[in-house]
C-alpha cells in the first residue's frame, strides 16, 4: 500500500517545480556564499567552527609546550610568533592572551556556533518536515555575523599589543582598564566587538530556530513526535534568546567604563602608582552578569550534544530511545534550573553564605535531570543490537566524559569544598571533561552520523575509528591528572611553576600532560583528511544508510531547494519505532502510516487517535477470526 503524503501548511508547503526556478537560476555567491539554504548554511557553520577548533587546539599546544617546558627555548617559536617569543620563550603576557583566546573559540566559537548553528540549521527543517528555516534571510545573516565576529577575534593578533589577555571569562579590572596590560589594550576592544556581533548572530539563529519548531512542523508532527534532536535545539535556543542579552548588557557597561570614564566595575584602583578617579564600580557586579550567561552556556553548548547522542544511541542500538518523556522533562528541567545556579562560580566573592547554600542546593538539584539523561542512555544501551559505527563511538564516549566529568562537578557544587578548588587545575579538569570533552564527541558523533545527509557520501570508518580512540585516550591523559594537581593545589593560568617549591614536583606531570595533548591534536589530522577527502571523494551514500525512523532520511540524495520534491510526508507515529515485534524489518520510518504495521501495533501508539484505534480493533476481530 502506498504511504499517503498530506501536507500541512499552504504557506510552507508546495510543490518543488515552484521553487524551480529560484533553484535553477542560483549562481555561485546565492549558492555557496550568501546562501539561503539551510543545508548550505549548516556547512558553512560546520566548515568555519572546525577552522576555529583547529586554530584553537594550536594554540592550547604553544601554551603547554610552555607548561611542559618553561625554562626551555625554541628557536620556532620566535619564527612563528616573531615579538610576542622573544629568544624562543613566550612572552608571559602572551602566554595570557593565547589561554584567553582558546577558551573563547573553543566555548563560544566552537561548541555553540559550531555545534548548535552547524545542526539546528541542518536538522530542525528536515525532521521538522519544512521547507528552510522561518526565515531564511534572517538564517544567512546569523551566519555572516558569525563569520565577521571570527575574522575580528582573529585579527586581534596583528595588532601591536596583541591579543585581550584578561582569561576568556574577561573580568574587570584587567578588561576594563586599558593600561593594566598589553592584552588590555587593542586587543580586548577587538574581543567585545566581537562577541557582541557573535551574540548578535546567536539571537538571529535562535529566534529562527523557535520559530520554525513551533510554526512550521509537517502535518501530524506534534511536539511528542519530535525526535530528542529537536527538543534539545528546542531548549537550547530559548536558552541563549534569554541569557545571551545580559552578556552583552555586561560588555556595554565594560566599553563605558573603558572609554567614557564611567565606574560600574572599578573602584578604589591604584595603576602604576597612580591613584584612579574611579569610584563606587564593582567587579563582582560583572561578574553576576557574565555568569548569568555562562551557566546557561554551559547547557547551551552541552544539550544539543546530548540530542544528538540521543538520537545516534537509538539509531545504533536498534531499540526505542529509554524513557522518552523523561529525557524531554529532564531537558525542560535542566532548562529552568540553569538559570538559577550561576552562583557557583562565585562562592570565593565573599557572598553571603545562605545565598551560597542556596545556589549550593540549586547546583546539587540541577544533577538530577542530568543524571536521568545518564541512566536512560545505560538503559537504551542495554541488551540492544549495538553497531558500533564511528558516530556510535564518539556517542558513548560522550556519555563516559559526561559522567567522569559530572561526578568531580558535585566537588565543586559544594561551597566548603569549591573554597579550596577554585581556580585550580581542578576546575580545569571539571569542565574541559563535562563540557568540552563531552560536547565535541557529541558534535563528533552528528559529523560522522549526518555526514551522508550533509555530502551525499560516507565517511571512511576506519580513520573514523582511529580518531576516536586516539582522541577518547588522548583527553582522558590530558585532563584526568589535573584533577590531581588541583587537589594539591595548583592554581591554573599560571606562567610557570618553577618558582614555587611545592609545584615543581609537577613538572613531570606537566609534560607528560603536554605530550598527551600534542598526540591528541595529531589525531584530529585523520579526522581532517576524512572529512575533506570523504566531501569529494568518499563511497557514495544510499538514501537511508543507518535504516533510522526521521524524516530526513526521507528526502533524496541530492541537494534539492525545499528539501522535498512535490509534497512533504506526513508523520503518523513517533521517531523510535525500532526492533518493533511482529514487524518485519527493525525499523518503521515515522511516514508510515499504523494501516499499514496491523502486526507490530500496540494499544499506545494510537491512543490519541480513535480512527487508527477503530481500524486496529477491526482488524483483530477479522484476524482472529481467520485463525479460528
Amino acid at each position: 500500500m502506498a504511504t499517503a503524503l498530506i501536507v500541512n501548511n499552504p504557506v510552507s508547503v508546495h510543490s518543488h517545480e515552484e521553487h524551480g526556478e529560484h533553484h535553477h537560476q542560483e549562481t555561485f555567491l546565492t549558492k555557496y556564499v550568501f546562501s539561503q539554504d539551510h543545508k548550505m548554511i549548516a556547512k558553512q557553520f560546520l566548515i568555519t567552527g572546525i577552522t576555529m577548533g583547529v586554530f584553537a587546539m594550536i594554540l592550547s599546544v604553544l601554551f603547554r609546550i610552555q607548561l611542559a617546558y618553561p625554562n626551555t627555548a625554541f628557536p620556532f617559536l620566535q619564527t612563528l610568533l616573531g615579538r610576542f617569543a622573544p629568544e624562543g620563550r613566550l612572552d608571559p603576557n602572551f602566554y595570557l592572551s593565547l589561554v584567553t583566546i582558546h577558551g573563547t573559540i573553543m566555548v563560544f566559537f566552537v561548541l555553540t556556533a559550531g555545534l548548535s548553528g552547524t545542526f539546528s540549521n541542518l536538522l530542525i527543517p528536515l525532521q521538522l518536515g519544512a521547507r528552510d528555516m522561518a526565515s531564511p534571510f534572517l538564517n544567512m545573516l546569523s551566519y555572516w555575523f558569525f563569520f565577521t565576529a571570527c575574522v575580528i577575534m582573529l585579527s586581534s593578533f596583528f595588532v601591536q599589543k596583541g591579543p585581550a589577555g584578561g582569561g576568556w571569562t574577561i573580568y574587570p579590572p584587567l578588561s576594563a582598564l586599558p593600561k593594566a596590560m598589553p592584552g588590555s589594550e587593542m586587543g580586548m576592544t577587538l574581543w567585545l566587538a566581537s562577541m557582541v556581533l557573535f551574540v548578535a548572530s546567536q539571537l538571529m539563529g535562535g529566534i529562527n530556530y523557535i520559530s520554525t519548531i513551533l510554526n512550521m512542523r509537517t502535518k501530524g508532527m506534534d511536539l511528542w513526535k519530535m525526535p530528542l534532536t529537536i527538543w534539545a535545539f528546542f531548549l537550547t535556543a530559548i536558552l541563549g534568546v534569554l541569557s545571551f542579552p545580559v552578556l552583552v548588557a555586561g560588555v556595554v557597561l565594560l566599553i563605558f567604563d573603558r572609554s567614557m570614564g564611567t565606574s560600574f566595575y572599578l573602584s578604589d584602583i591604584v595603576l602604576n602608582g597612580t591613584v584612579l578617579p574611579n569610584e563606587g564600580g564593582s567587579p563582582i557586579l560583572f561578574e553576576h552578569l557574565f555568569w548569568f550567561l555562562g551557566h546557561p552556556e554551559v547547557y547551551i553548548v552541552i544539550m544539543p550534544a546530548m540530542g544528538i547522542a540521543s538520537e545516534v544511541m537509538a539509531v545504533n542500538s536498534r531499540k526505542p530511545i529509554f524513557g522518552y518523556h523523561a529525557m524531554v522533562y529532564s531537558l525542560i528541567g535542566i532548562t529552568v534550573l540553569s538559570f538559577i545556579v550561576w552562583g557557583h562560580h562565585m562562592f570565593v566573592t565573599g557572598m553571603n553564605p545562605f545565598i551560597g547554600g542556596v545556589f549550593m542546593i540549586t547546583t546539587l538539584i540541577i544533577a538530577v535531570p542530568s543524571a536521568v539523561k545518564t541512566f536512560n542512555w545505560l538503559a537504551t544501551l542495554w541488551r540492544g543490537n549495538i553497531r558500533f559505527t564511528p558516530a556510535m563511538m564518539f556517542a558513548i564516549g560522550l556519555v563516559s566524559f559526561f559522567i567522569s566529568g559530572g561526578l568531580t562537578g558535585i566537588f565543586l557544587g559544594n561551597a566548603a569544598l569549591d573554597i579550596n578548588l577554585h581556580d585550580t587545575y581542578f576546575v580545569v579538569a571539571h569542565f574541559h571533561l563535562v563540557m568540552g570533552s563531552a560536547a565535541i564527541f557529541g558534535m563528533l558523533a552528528g559529523v560522522y552520523h549526518w555526514f551522508p545527509k550533509m555530502f551525499g557520501r560516507l565517511m571512511d570508518e576506519r580513520l573514523g575509528y582511529l580518531h576516536f580512540w586516539l582522541t577518547f585516550i588522548g583527553a582522558y591523559l590530558v585532563f584526568f591528572p589535573m584533577h590531581f594537581m588541583g587537589l594539591d593545589g595548583v592554581p591554573r593560568r599560571y606562567y610557570a611553576f618553577t618558582e614555587f617549591e611545592s609545584m615543581k614536583q609537577w613538572l613531570s606531570v606537566n609534560t607528560f600532560i603536554t605530550w598527551a595533548a600534542i598526540m591528541s591534536a595529531l589525531a584530529q589530522v585523520a579526522f581532517l583528511f576524512n572529512f575533506f577527502y570523504s566531501i569529494f571523494y568518499g563511497k557514495k551514500t544510499t538514501q537511508n544508510p543507518w535504516n533510522a525512523n526521521t524524516l530526513e532520511w526521507t528526502t533524496p540524495i541530492e541537494r534539492i531547494h525545499g528539501n522535498w520534491p512535490g509534497e512533504i510526508p506526513t508523520v503518523y507515529r513517533w521517531p523510535y519505532d525500532y526492533s518493533k515485534p511482529g514487524h518485519d524489518q527493525d525499523f518503521i520510518p515515522q511516514i508510515v502510516p499504523f494501516s499499514q504495521t496491523m502486526t507490530s501495533n500496540l494499544s499506545h501508539d494510537f491512543e490519541d487517535d480513535p480512527e487508527v484505534e477503530k481500524l486496529q480493533t477491526e482488524w483483530l476481530k477479522q484476524n482472529s477470526q481467520e485463525v479460528k
